[in-house]
């Protein structure tokens, strides 16, 4: 297997351990760490003495999303532009004009990108071996697309899940909320980019169990060690046989949708406002400006 630049892969037993590790970027999600992850997620399944996948994320938190600062900050400045380097995860030839507001915006650019990353996070959710996802710290924006396609997902009781791009600036890709929660409480959270605390996530059904966090470690392995117990046949079957039920009711047609709207998300009035401004005062300054009115950690701290 090539080197891995944004995770780890070991085995570890009976189970196959990703770890995404870019702790100084919060775990954030490049082009490269999707093709990874589908990349070490094929290595377990074709590992004939792998029963389970179990998914974490190094450092503070688990994913803060896409590592979109250095590419909102250059797209509308010339100068900045000239100097990304040719093969970084910023494509200053395409994905950067695409995305200028002053040029023509090709959606099937967007989309391309994209739909590519849709396929690798779903890599744990068409996995032919169980992938179980541990969420401490923060799992926020892009980062909830890995652990949302996952079988189950354990969760600390302190950990913030949610989708604030919703406010502006992206649409989930995966698009797998209302299959997790149901469509009332998936436009609770969508309609407003709101998150959860970990508690609050395992109350609502988005999380299998939820843990103080000197407890989660201990929680997340005898779950994976009681999965780990079963044969991989019936394993397979039971996965099999469960995500039947999502597949069949469109989940592919409503991630194609999701997808295009994300472009889409990005090139309205409210788009390039935000990107125009992370431009000017840097991203998260920008994100800081989105987000402070809506006060954000969980539903219960909500005063209004």
């Amino acid at each position: 297997m090539e080197t891995l630049n944004t995770m780890t892969y070991e085995r570890t037993g009976r189970v196959a351990r990703i770890t995404l590790n870019r702790p100084a970027r919060g775990n954030g999600i490049t082009l490269e760490l999707p093709r990874e992850l589908a990349a070490c997620v094929e290595r377990a399944n074709l590992d004939p003495e792998v029963h389970v996948i179990a998914l974490s994320g190094n450092g503070s938190g688990f994913c803060g999303g896409y590592d979109l600062v250095e590419s909102a900050e250059t797209m509308l400045d010339p100068a900045r532009l000239s100097t990304v380097p040719t093969g970084s995860p910023i494509d200053p030839l395409v994905t950067m004009e695409n995305h200028r507001p002053d040029g023509v915006w090709d959606p099937m650019v967007d989309y391309a990108m994209m739909s590519r990353n849709v396929r690798g996070f779903m890599s744990l959710f068409h996995s032919d071996k169980p992938t179980l996802c541990k969420v401490h710290g923060f799992c926020v924006a892009g980062g909830t697309d890995m652990a949302l396609c996952s079988d189950l997902l354990v969760i600390a009781d302190d950990a913030k899940i949610g989708y604030p791009p919703a406010r502006v600036w992206g649409s989930p890709t995966t698009s797998v909320w209302a299959y997790r929660i149901g469509i009332e409480k998936a436009k609770r959270l969508l309609f407003t980019g709101d998150c959860l605390s970990g508690k609050e996530a395992r109350e609502w059904g988005l999380a299998i169990e939820s843990a103080p966090p000197d407890k989660l470690d201990e929680r997340f392995e005898i779950l994976v060690a009681r999965v780990a117990r079963m044969p991989v046949n019936q394993l397979m079957m039971m996965k099999l046989l469960v995500n039947q039920t999502i597949t069949g009711q469109g989940l592919a047609g409503t991630q194609v949708l999701g997808t295009v709207f994300d472009g889409i998300t990005r090139h309205t009035k409210e788009g390039y406002a935000f990107q125009q401004r992370a431009a000017e005062a840097g991203f998260r300054q920008a994100v800081r400006e989105r987000d402070e009115p809506f006060g954000d950690f969980g539903l219960s701290s909500f005063k209004g």
